[in-house]
């Protein structure tokens, strides 16, 4: 069995102990070198080919998104971040993200043996899952630049007038940077839309908040209870399941705190079976790019009550897992590409705006 040979870049000599202990204790994967600055790591990164890299972000000499930059522009491969300030910072965990890292796990801020030791699982699987990601050559702008709300969008002529259409949309690891690269293009008159993302809590609002200056649609953390309206979405908090509910004539948000599902809360497959149950063929389904199967029960159930689905394609995903799982479970209507999805989505909303039923 060929093992998953890891670089380590931290400038804590017991941080890279700890992860090499980690790493090593895992039965398919190695560490095969451990740098303690990005320049001592390019010559590394040379000389040895790692199939991942884990990187830190404040370290001497070069700080770790600049690296990381040059990387993914020069040697793309897999990274995973793995730094305290991708906890205490979400702007830095984003920007690491959109500058191709494929996901990060936040080092504990105290007692770093033990937090890390009980990171394990967390951090082996990730490294699993970046040595399958999908990595491409980078060209950047510094940041990406705002919109105005009420700016016409490139993409959709027709005006969106129906209330009752929404669209649902689950996603994983990859996922930040495909939904910044749908959601951008939307409409402010778009059907409503409602989001589960794999991530953690404390960075579900800040993505929403980052997406919502991004936008012309409005973008929140769904807080539960709140009217799902034309262009408005709502992201799941990293804490709750997010379910689609009635009220009246109304959509609405609910969240639940009920276990796990698929291992995950938020889990697309409880979204997707709600808005199975309550919007039934007045939802479109959109899945992206994620591990694992999550998704691909509750977009059948979508399918079977009505609605249109479409999958993101493997070649603009970071990782082909849960498209996949959907596409073999027979959910899925249509597999289109990301830089195509919003497109595609608001075609078939207008398509679909005169078999409206309102219940």
């Amino acid at each position: 069995m060929h093992k998953i040979r890891v670089l380590v870049v931290d400038d804590s000599a017991l941080v890279r102990k700890m992860l090499t202990e980690i790493i090593n204790s895992q039965a398919d994967m190695e560490v095969i070198g451990a740098a303690p600055d990005p320049l001592i790591a390019r010559e590394m990164i040379r000389e040895l080919n790692p199939d991942v890299l884990t990187l830190d972000v404040e370290m001497p000499k070069m700080d770790g998104l600049d690296f990381l930059e040059k990387l993914m522009r020069l040697r793309p491969m897999p990274v995973l971040m793995i730094s305290t300030l991708t906890e205490r910072s979400s702007d830095v965990t984003f920007r690491a993200l959109e500058l191709g890292a494929v996901d990060f796990v936040a080092k504990p801020k105290i007692d770093i043996v033990s937090g890390l030791q009980a990171y394990t699982d967390q951090i082996a699987n990730k490294l699993r899952i970046a040595k399958q990601a999908r990595i491409t050559r980078h060209s950047f702008v510094t940041q990406p630049n705002t919109v105005t709300r009420n700016e016409a969008s490139p993409i959709l002529p027709k005006r969106i007038s129906s209330t009752e259409k929404l669209i649902i949309v689950g996603a994983s690891t990859g996922g930040t940077e495909a939904l910044k690269d749908f959601l951008i293009q939307l409409p402010p008159d778009c059907p409503g839309i409602l989001i589960a993302q794999h991530m953690p809590e404390t960075f579900t609002k800040s993505f929403a908040d980052r997406l919502d200056k991004l936008c012309r649609i409005s973008v929140a953390e769904a807080q539960g209870d709140e009217r799902v309206l034309p262009g408005h979405a709502f992201i799941a908090p990293g804490h709750s399941h997010l379910l689609l509910k009635r009220s009246g004539a109304n959509y609405m948000t609910e969240l639940s705190r009920g276990e796990p599902v698929n291992r995950h809360r938020p889990s697309v497959d409880v979204l997707f079976r709600s808005a199975a149950k309550i919007a039934g063929k007045n939802s479109i389904g959109v899945i992206m790019t994620g591990m694992g199967k999550d998704g691909a029960q509750g977009m059948l159930e979508m399918h079977k009550a009505g609605a249109y689905n479409f999958a993101q394609d493997e070649a603009t995903c970071v990782v082909y897992g849960m498209p996949k799982e959907a596409v073999m479970a027979g959910g899925v209507d249509e597999i289109i590409p990301l830089q195509d999805m919003a497109r595609k989505v608001l075609s078939k909303a207008t398509s679909i705006g005169v078999q409206a039923v309102r219940v």
